[in-house]
């Protein structure tokens, strides 16, 4: 049994510390609303009235907080948990914050003598009370071999992310996406609802291609990640399919700025001589717009 303080007890964090209490760790928790402590008080938390407070005694420090300017005034600040922490506790941010300034977190607490690491979740606050959240563990191996145990109360996969800061990185990217094709998949169920399509064919139809799939997991991998980019589908034919979408969109008056900015995407890379590649050239046509080496080869015919 360790003693853990936890601090954030949100829609998350609070049956993610629910799930520690009942893994049989010692807890002391720390929220601004008092309110949100009185659950998990009467399950057998300490309530604590400064972070500080919570993190005196324990071996682990978990954060699960809105922004990072929060985790920094938590950890950093008047009456923070860094005033009271043992040098040899493990601090755990598990919020989403900017790859940066978690960045700047670790080298400030490495100053202080303070061991800190990443280790966002996926899933939602269904898994977290069920305590099968996603957890991508951004430490060293070393950080991660210590919290492994504490994390799988929470959590029933650990992906490590590929050391410090990569926790926070990939959470980012995997938040980007997702929230993007929300925004994509939103314009296509309303632009089947504009040409009286039943929204239950669709569906049937994108469960088995890479539209409801994604190109990570059924394109990419057989050809732009492997270098090959000649055309099982082409970019020319792509963006004509895309043209002729956005014109039925444009009669029947449905709105549809992701699909307008993909267009301008493929139109670039008809320009920059990519029309005869493979549809999934575009990965390549983002990395050179955005100046980095190309990884190509010879395939491109």
């Amino acid at each position: 049994m360790a003693t853990v303080a936890f601090i954030g007890l949100g829609q998350m964090g609070q049956p993610m510390a629910l799930n520690l209490l009942k893994g049989g760790e010692q807890l002391r928790i720390y929220d601004r609303n008092p309110n949100a402590m009185q659950a998990l008080t009467e399950q057998g938390a300490f309530s604590c009235d400064s972070p500080a407070e919570a993190a005196e005694g324990a071996e682990f420090v978990i954060t699960m907080l809105p922004n990072g300017d929060l985790v920094k005034e938590v950890l950093l600040g008047e009456q923070g948990v860094c005033s009271k922490l043992d040098s040899k506790a493990l601090l755990i941010d598990m919020s989403t914050i900017h790859p940066l300034q978690s960045d700047q977190l670790r080298e400030q607490l490495a100053q202080l003598g303070f061991s800190y690491m990443d280790a966002p979740v996926g899933r939602t606050s269904d898994h977290a009370v069920a305590g099968t959240l996603l957890i991508l563990g951004g430490g060293d191996a070393t950080q991660l071999e210590r919290a492994r145990p504490l994390l799988m109360k929470m959590g029933s996969e650990l992906i490590e992310a590929g050391g410090p800061g990569m926790g926070i990185r990939v959470k980012l990217i995997n938040n980007y996406m997702s929230i993007a094709l929300n925004a994509l998949s939103a314009e296509a169920a309303t632009l089947c609802e504009g040409l009286g399509l039943s929204f239950d064919v669709a569906l049937e139809v994108m469960q088995g291609t890479p539209a409801g799939k994604g190109h990570f997991t059924t394109t990419w991998p057989n050809k732009v990640l492997k270098g090959d980019l000649s055309p099982a589908f082409m970019i020319d034919l792509a963006h004509k399919d895309l043209g002729i979408a956005m014109d039925v969109a444009n009669q029947l008056h449905v709105t549809m700025p992701m699909g307008a900015a993909a267009r301008e995407l493929f139109s670039q890379a008809r320009a920059a001589g990519r029309g005869k590649q493979d549809w999934t050239a575009i990965l390549e046509q983002v990395r050179a717009a955005s100046g980095l080496t190309s990884k190509e080869s010879t395939k491109t015919n």
